[in-house]
């Protein structure tokens, strides 16, 4: 139960912590609409488990332990981010835009943004690393193991469906994008600078 209770909070505090996966979703919600926020939050949840996955296999702590490959992977999501928010920023605003239809991007292409962000994303390895390591001991069950990881998934699922349902309803959508040339600015300067905070970010000792 000690485990439990110490699982949930982190992740709660992890989750509702603002970054990159929140920028993404908002970004997704209120340009390309409701289908593209929630699928954005999918792929968030679906990354998750990816570092889960690893971590229970043991490359988690080959990579808090080996700076060059922990430095590759944090440059690699640090360029992701530069590169959507570089694209977000200088996207021309386009106020014409159909309410009723989602289109714009594609399903897949909204998935995937979501999960690029989260897989790529050496917070959310850390978070899950450390909870891993301080809180699950040897003698917890493999199975107790994965229901934590799927926890950690689902909490992240609900956290940004929800934000994507928030920035995608009609009416506050409609707002946002009348003021879409700003917030493409705004978000698009929030995804450059957390690449570049996440690329200057000293490598773990």
């Amino acid at each position: 139960m000690g485990q439990l209770i110490a699982v949930a909070v982190i992740t709660i505090l992890a989750v509702i912590s603002p970054g990159a996966d929140f920028a993404m979703t908002v970004r997704n919600s209120y340009l390309y609409g409701r289908t593209a926020g929630v699928l954005a939050a999918v792929g968030i949840a679906l990354g998750v488990l990816v570092h889960v996955t690893y971590t229970m296999l043991g490359v988690g702590l080959l990579v808090s332990r080996t700076p060059m490959l922990f430095t590759a992977m944090k440059l690699i999501g640090a360029a992701y981010l530069v590169y959507i928010g570089y694209r977000t920023f200088v996207t021309k605003a386009q106020v014409d835009i159909d309410l009723s239809d989602d289109g714009g991007l594609s399903k897949a292409g909204a998935l995937r943004t979501g999960f690029l962000t989260n897989a790529l994303n050496p917070k959310t390895m850390l978070f899950v690393l450390s909870t891993y390591t301080q809180v699950v001991s040897a003698d917890t069950p493999v199975f107790q193991q994965v229901g934590y990881g799927l926890f950690m998934s689902f909490a992240h699922l609900v956290w940004f469906a929800a934000a994507a349902l928030l920035f995608s309803n009609q009416s506050l959508r409609s707002r946002l994008l009348k003021r879409q040339t700003v917030l493409n600015k705004v978000i698009g300067a929030v995804l450059v600078s957390l690449g570049m905070v996440l690329a200057l970010t000293p490598a773990m000792a």
